[in-house]
């Protein structure tokens, strides 16, 4: 963080943001920011979602483990959150597909960078996981 309250994030974001709250207390409104975009569900939609338009039912099919009240819960919240689009063409039946809005593309971009960086880091996640584990088994 500069002097000034704001911060900046060197070789990821080029311009500074106003620190609007404190991120570690429990009712920081950026803090159930990040909640809602770091949560598994979220992230998973939102990368499929930014490839384009999908429907419900081929989210689902996509998405592995996901329960449809789930994932019904988890694209509402995007929704509210302005990231999230639900369109419905009034055809018979209804043909509801969902889309990211401008403010999720925004956000596409980090969780590529992140999904990218967890499939090339795997090997090196799971290669301290089995020496921490022969360590816990000692």
């Amino acid at each position: 963080m500069t002097q000034d309250g704001t911060f900046s994030i060197p070789g990821f974001l080029s311009e500074t943001a106003p620190r609007t709250g404190d991120v570690y207390a429990a009712d920081c409104p950026t803090r159930k920011l990040l909640d809602r975009i770091g949560d598994k569900w979220s992230v998973l939609i939102l990368l499929l979602l930014g490839g384009g338009p999908m429907r419900f039912n081929a989210l689902r099919r996509r998405i592995a483990g996901v329960s449809q009240k789930m994932l019904s819960q988890t694209l509402r919240s995007l929704e509210r959150d302005g990231l999230v689009e639900r369109g419905v063409t009034p055809t018979m039946p209804v043909e509801v597909r969902y889309s990211i809005t401008p403010l999720a593309g925004e956000l596409i971009e980090a969780l590529t960078t992140m999904m990218h960086w967890a499939e090339r880091r795997m090997d090196v996640v799971a290669a301290a996981q089995a020496r921490f584990d022969a360590r816990r088994a000692e």
